[in-house]
């Protein structure tokens, strides 16, 4: 469980496959200064699990499926990377509850730079368009962040999408500060989003009528 508030900015410096998936490592100082084997941390918003590290680095798999859903997928070394050790039970909330389990990814539309802040909008994916609400929560590559603005619900263009408002500390201790249009990032809707969908859709199919009966 992580909170999406950025310890440091690391960088992968090596990808070896590994089965069907792949084996990364990380330069990640603050990260392992106290991490142990089987430790979890967040990579740009992806929770993985330590399998090996060193003074200052780790080692983790990645499997198919979470390189099918995240930007992990491709990876190369030089890439550098938001990173999160676990919170701790006694820890303040900072940002909102993260758990790593990205839910898609979406693509950097736009960014439109203010005065002391910068603001990038980012399309959704149609099944996830439900689960994100202005001035809610979302984690964008792991950062926890609030949405600012976000498309109606049948957009005229049929594209969904949302915004996020970057203050300077963002942009400056994240990754998200050298993004451009065209990149491609990783989502987290909240938690509690996805918990009240799934029990509407529970509550839908209990009250649909069954083969045969009536209305």
């Amino acid at each position: 469980m992580f909170t999406g508030i950025v310890e440091e900015i690391g960088e992968v410096t090596a990808v070896e496959p590994s089965g069907d998936g792949v084996r990364v490592t990380v330069r990640a100082p603050k990260a392992v200064s106290d991490a142990a084997h089987g430790d979890s941390i967040s990579v740009s918003g992806v929770c993985l699990t330590v399998i090996d590290q060193g003074g200052d680095w780790f080692t983790a798999d990645v499997m198919r499926q979470t390189l099918d859903m995240s930007t992990l997928q491709g990876v190369t070394a030089g890439r550098p990377v938001n990173l999160e050790r676990a919170t701790v039970a006694h820890g303040r909330l900072g940002g909102h509850i993260v758990q790593g389990h990205i839910d898609g990814t979406g693509e950097l539309l736009e960014v439109r730079p203010g005065a002391q802040w910068r603001v990038l909008r980012v399309s959704l994916p149609e099944a996830l368009a439900p689960l994100v609400v202005d001035k809610g929560s979302i984690s964008v590559d792991g950062v926890s962040l609030t949405v600012s603005a976000a498309s109606p619900a049948a957009p005229a263009d049929g594209i969904h999408w949302f915004e996020v408002s970057l203050i300077p500390e963002t942009l400056e201790a994240t990754t998200l500060g050298s993004r451009i249009a065209g990149d491609r990032v990783n989502l987290e809707t909240d938690i509690l989003a996805r918990h009240v969908q799934r029990l509407l859709a529970f509550n839908a199919a209990a009250a649909a009528p069954t083969e045969g009966g009536s209305a």
